[in-house]
Parts: structure tokens; C-alpha cells; sequence
């Protein structure tokens, strides 16, 4: 087992930033909320206590027990994590005379300090707080200011531990990754070997360990989580693989055909399965967000379900899952709230008499990327964009019926052609279009139109976990929305989404 390091959630709105910059570094990471620690301690190798909107001077601060963790391993508090040790470890927290918030430079540094080894004075960093430390905690050194905080960040003398006031996650922070690796590297002397080679290579025999003879059935998408986690399990059991890509009705235009053709000379086992009607039947009058995904979700189960009594000896369900899935839908009181529930996280329900493989659900986007170029998948597949497991259901806000699908799918398909067309796919993480529940008046030739307005959204990101809007040129948008109204019956207006996440999610629903 490589080396791995555990990061104790404090409900941190930069907690998995902390966990994909580690995974940066080729070092393995686990997040787990800092109230559901069943995790055994002497497996990692170091410890990173995250951030929190939480002040540890209130009567509901976070608490967690760091008798199995202080003194014991390698120790780095950020930001919460560096003021809880102070606050409980003999030192004082207070409130800040302003909230100290965004950029500042690093006045002062102890250069013979490991953390900071080859991190100059004023490097810039990132501060998020609106407390402080103003006194260290028992036998601790201040070691890095601010001109506006003292104890910037600190150490205890005779224990690995070190804590800091700004957060080495983000952009912002110029040597924030360098100061994490002198933790991780030099500090807790962690091998860096979380590689996809080492990845691909221990989940191919850790899936013929688990599955043996067994028949999976896994659910292609045509994206590339489950394309990647496809060839990972075949490569494994070979023809005992049985991919199911089934068409829900609420596809893009096309896809359904696309997607199967695009796996032709990949060696996979594909069916497709037309369970449209199906789909659109259960969801008619449905407009609650969360409602729709569920009844997608057991839609999805119920297929999967028929389709696996026709394959004799199938005994598992294989998932695209990925990490921010698993994070996003734990629900903790507090931190780790649930922002939206998704379709394949949670298990199966006792009627269904399949297991559950997931190859990949403790990597990011990004990392599955890299794993499937290891694996030779061609380019075209990995550099597709994202696509919602519920599809364009929750792109049509509001009710669902086969008309508002067909405009969508339109809309959709003029907006990626567009991007395509002008080498701008590429420059994109995510792009779609967004029905919205508004008709608005509007003038074609000299009639009097009221019809749909349609959002467009195209995002930069790594992994969905932050994204900003992307800056397409005004001449592209001019041409898409030209070709939309003109084209498209039932929409007479095209507005574009300017929206970053935070605070705003990339799905409207």
C-alpha cells in the first residue's frame, strides 16, 4: 500500500483543493469529516486538519480527539486546523480587529525552518479568517508574519507539528504547493508514488481479486468517467464485461448513436438499450430538482435490473463514481452538507441482487483523465466534456415533456457544433444549454412572439469542484444566438450565463 495522508475535514469550502493539490504532488489522500473519523490513524503517514467557517471560540466549534494524532504523526493545521491547536494546546484565539481576508505577503519567514524551505520573503498568500492567534500554543515558535498577522503560521518544538493562517490550496498562495510538499516530502518523508501506472496497475488486480469469475455490468455514458472505469474492469476480466449504454430520452441530439458508434474497435461488449418512454413516462409533472434525480436514478436501476436477469451469472453493477461524487453526497450535520444527490452514489436497493464496483471513486476528474491516457484511450474520449448522469433533465428547469427535450437537444447541439467549429471545445471544461421557465415577448418578421429563453453556460475548471465562466468572444455568442433563434422553434431569446462556483453550482439544478 503506498503512502497515504489523511485530511480531516472541518467543513472547509477549500477542502478538496487541499486533497487535489496532495494528489498534485503523486501522494495519495483520503478527506473524511472530522465527525465520522472511523479510519484506523497508524495507516497514514500525515495529517492535515482543513480549514472551517467555524470559530473555535463558540460554543459550537468543532471538536475532535488528536490524542491518537499530535505528537504521534506529522501534523500540518491550516487556517481552523492551525487555531484549534492553539486555542486547545495552551495558546489563545481572539477576534481579529478586521477580518483579514485575500492576498498578503509573507513579511517574515524562518528560513531554517523545514515548511519553508526555498519560500521567500513576500511570497504572496491567501488568508481567509476573521480570528487570530494571538498567543501560540505550549513550546511553539512563530515561524512566518503578515504585516497584518503575526503568527502566520508556527511550529511545536520536539513534534511534527506545524500550523498555518492561510491557505496553501489555493491559487492565490504562490508557494502554497512547494510548502505542501516540504510538509509531505520532507517533512513526514512520504514516497511519492501515487501514479496512474501504480493506479491502474493495483485497481486491475484488485478487481480480479474482488470479482473473480463473476459477470459485471456496467452502465456506459460515453463520458469519460465511465469509459475510463470501463477499460479498467475489462482489462481485468475481459468478456465477462457487459457495458449497457442506455438511452433515457434526455441525451443530446444524436448521442445515442454516437455514443455506441464511438466504442466500435475498443474491444468493449456494449448493448444499447432505448428506455426513452420510460424515462419521460416517470417523469411526467415533475419539478423538483431532487425529485427528478431520484426517479432518474431508479429508472436507472429498474433497466439495469431487467437488463441484468437476461446476463446469466452477472453478480455485479459497475459505476463511473468519482470523488467529488462521494464528497458532495455525505451528508454530515454541519460540514459536509449535502449539495445535490447523484444517481450513481448509494448503493443499490435489496431487490437488486448485484454489488457494487467502483474503480474509480476516490479519484478527481482530472486524475481520471491521466489514468485513461495511461491506459491508451484515445484523446477524442478524455477531452469530452462532463455530461450529468441525469442528463438534460436537470437542464430543463421545471417539468419535463418530449417538446421542451427537443428544443433543448437543438439548442444544446448548435452551442457545441459552434464550439467545435471555432477551436473553442477544447478551451472549455463544461458547456450546455438551460431551458428556462420563462417565455418573454419578442418581434419575428412583424408578428408579436412569446416564447422560451434559453441560457447558455460554458465553464473553466480541473474537477467541478470550483469553476469560473469562460470569457467567449462576443462574435461567437452573436453567431450562436443567431443561429438558435433562427433555427430552433419556440425560442426567441438567448441569454449567457456569467456565473462562477462558488457561489453558484455549473448545473442550474
Amino acid at each position: 500500500m503506498e503512502d497515504k495522508v489523511l485530511i480531516i475535514d472541518f467543513g472547509s469550502q477549500y477542502t478538496q483543493l487541499i486533497a487535489r493539490r496532495v494528489r498534485e504532488l503523486f501522494v495519495y489522500c483520503e478527506i473524511h469529516p472530522y465527525n465520522n473519523l472511523d479510519v484506523d490513524f497508524d495507516s497514514f503517514k500525515a495529517i492535515i486538519l482543513s480549514g472551517s467557517p467555524f470559530s473555535v471560540r463558540s460554543d459550537d466549534a468543532l471538536h475532535i480527539d488528536l490524542s491518537n494524532i499530535k505528537g504521534k504523526k506529522p501534523l500540518l493545521g491550516v487556517c481552523y486546523g492551525a487555531q484549534y491547536i492553539a486555542h486547545f494546546f495552551g495558546g489563545k484565539v481572539i477576534p481579529s480587529n478586521k477580518r483579514e481576508y485575500g492576498r498578503a505577503k509573507l513579511t517574515s519567514i524562518d528560513s531554517n525552518n523545514k515548511l519553508f524551505n526555498k519560500v521567500e520573503v513576500g511570497s504572496q498568500v491567501w488568508m481567509s479568517h476573521s480570528d487570530t492567534i494571538e498567543n501560540l500554543p505550549t513550546n511553539s515558535k512563530c515561524i512566518a508574519s503578515t504585516q497584518d498577522v503575526k503568527n502566520a503560521a508556527y511550529s511545536i518544538e520536539d513534534e511534527d507539528v506545524y500550523a498555518i493562517q492561510f491557505h496553501p490550496e489555493v491559487y492565490h498562495s504562490k508557494d502554497g504547493k512547494r510548502i505542501l510538499e516540504n510538509f509531505l516530502i520532507n517533512i513526514a518523508k512520504i514516497n511519492p508514488d501515487w501514479t496512474p501506472d501504480v493506479f491502474s496497475e493495483k485497481t486491475i488486480s484488485e478487481i480480479k481479486e474482488k470479482v473473480g469469475d463473476d459477470k459485471v455490468i456496467l452502465g456506459l455514458s460515453g463520458g469519460v468517467d465511465s469509459t475510463v472505469a470501463a477499460v479498467l474492469i475489462h482489462k481485468a476480466i475481459k468478456e465477462n464485461l457487459h457495458c449497457i449504454f442506455v438511452n433515457n430520452g434526455l441525451l443530446r441530439k444524436n448521442e445515442f448513436n454516437d455514443v455506441l458508434d464511438q466504442y466500435k474497435g475498443m474491444g468493449l461488449n456494449v448493448k444499447g438499450v432505448d428506455a426513452s418512454k420510460y424515462f419521460i413516462d416517470k417523469l411526467s409533472g415533475v419539478s423538483d430538482p431532487e425529485q427528478k434525480r431520484k426517479i432518474i436514478g431508479k429508472a436507472f436501476v429498474d433497466v439495469f435490473d431487467q437488463e441484468s436477469k437476461l446476463i446469466n451469472g452477472a453478480k455485479w453493477l459497475a459505476q463511473g463514481t468519482i470523488y467529488p461524487d462521494v464528497i458532495e453526497s455525505i451528508s454530515v450535520k454541519g460540514p459536509s452538507a449535502t449539495i445535490k444527490s447523484h444517481h450513481n452514489v448509494g448503493g443499490l436497493p435489496d431487490f437488486m441482487k448485484l454489488s457494487v464496483v467502483e474503480p474509480l471513486k476516490m479519484l478527481f476528474k482530472d486524475e481520471v483523465r491521466r489514468v485513461g491516457k495511461s491506459l491508451g484511450i484515445e484523446n477524442k474520449l478524455l477531452k469530452r466534456h462532463p455530461f450529468p448522469g441525469p442528463g438534460l433533465a436537470i437542464r430543463i428547469l421545471g417539468d419535463i415533456s418530449n417538446e421542451k427535450v427537443r428544443i433543448l437537444q437543438e439548442v444544446d447541439h448548435i452551442f457545441i457544433s459552434g464550439l467545435l467549429d471555432h477551436d473553442l471545445y477544447d478551451k472549455v471544461w463544461q458547456a450546455g444549454a438551460i431551458l428556462l421557465p420563462v417565455k418573454s415577448v419578442g418581434v419575428m418578421g412583424d408578428e408579436r412572439t412569446y416564447e422560451q429563453c434559453v441560457a447558455l453556460r460554458a465553464v473553466e475548471s480541473t474537477d467541478g469542484m470550483t469553476a469560473d465562466w469562460v470569457n467567449l468572444p462576443y462574435e461567437f455568442l452573436q453567431e450562436v444566438s443567431n443561429k438558435i433563434i433562427n433555427n430552433v422553434k419556440g425560442v426567441n431569446r438567448v441569454v449567457y450565463d456569467i456565473s462562477s462556483k462558488p457561489p453558484a453550482t455549473i448545473e442550474w439544478e
